[in-house]
């Protein structure tokens, strides 16, 4: 154990440079204390490792000096086999890149792990689209990704909920979720989420873009859920529901599912159970629990009721014929 957290410290000096020693101790998930002793058994044994004192120090390695340490394990070569990213890098237009750094991979391995490497490849393929439901088109996704890569600021004509913009952007980074592309970008100094598939037009500009220190693409993606999700539910119902009823409720949403789990007994057949769950719009929730009728039955509120009874109204009227 102790081994490998020696080599990960000179593979995160090697790639990161400068690092505080609070920073080390949290990646490694140890104590400052412990990562001081290790980094005094490194320097024992060699490893050019010094460290600047003040309010932007830290510890770095020796230019120019790097570990030659390139094996991998059993596990870590099956790891970078079970990625899955062809149908990803294809899409940013690495596709090739991905296939010859695996071919490498491949053959510098020892034999009975590329056995396991192909073993791995063979059994497992990511789909990364939802049921029913195409990718997304996204003409402008490799001018957008060669922006994320040179960091280079971007020219976006975007179709935005309200209209459509023309805006400078500087990219931070790009996820992908559900199979949906999207770039997280500052304009105003503030991140921003786009959905590259609106992007309209992308131009890479020949002016460097500017990063805010520090920022965590991964910390900014889980706050931005988080956001959306707290905006996004404006109130709540109280329903009831039979077996089947709570079935369909916990497919509905992850927050309604977490209503379901936390409130809702287990209904017994020929018993319904009543709680509590959150709902967007009225117009929405009576969209989604209408069709969940009769196993689902919204108690309140009243003006939620009146809206399925309008919504079932309209249905007579239009099938009446």
């Amino acid at each position: 154990m102790r081994a490998s957290r020696l080599l990960t410290i000179q593979m995160l000096l090697q790639t990161r440079g400068r690092m505080s020693a609070q920073a080390l101790a949290e990646v490694l998930e140890v104590s400052v204390r412990t990562l001081y002793r290790d980094v005094d058994q490194l320097t024992a044994a060699g490893v050019p490792i010094y460290a600047e004192q003040g309010r932007n120090g830290g510890f770095q390695l020796v230019e120019g000096w790097k570990t030659t340490l390139t094996g991998f394990t059993a596990s870590e070569s099956q790891a970078v086999f079970m990625s899955g990213l062809a149908g990803p890098a294809a899409e940013l237009g690495l596709g090739q890149q991905v296939v010859d750094a695996q071919l490498k991979l491949m053959s510098a391995l020892p034999a009975h792990q590329r056995d396991d490497a192909q073993r791995v490849q063979a059994r497992f393929h990511l789909d990364p689209a939802d049921w029913y439901r195409e990718a997304d088109p996204v003409p402008h996704l490799a001018t957008v990704a060669a922006a994320v890569w040179q960091d280079r600021q971007l020219s976006l004509r975007y179709d935005s909920w309200k209209a459509e913009v023309q805006r400078t952007v500087h990219p931070l980074g790009l996820v992908l979720k559900a199979g949906v592309w999207y770039l997280v970008a500052t304009s105003d100094a503030k991140p921003r989420t786009y959905r590259i598939s609106k992007i309209l037009g992308a131009e890479l500009l020949d002016k460097p873009s500017t990063r805010p220190k520090r920022f965590d693409l991964p910390a900014y993606w889980t706050e931005s859920i988080q956001r959306f999700e707290a905006g996004l539910y404006q109130g709540h119902a109280v329903v009831q529901a039979t077996a089947q009823g709570l079935k369909q409720l916990r497919q509905l949403s992850s927050a309604v599912a977490k209503a379901v789990a936390a409130q809702a007994p287990i209904a017994q057949p020929g018993e319904t159970v009543r709680f509590k769950i959150p709902i967007e719009t009225l117009e929405n929730a009576s969209y989604q629990l209408l069709r969940m009728a009769p196993d689902v039955e919204v108690v309140s509120p009243v003006a939620l009721r009146r809206t399925i009874v309008q919504r079932l109204k309209a249905i007579q009227t239009c099938y009446a014929g």
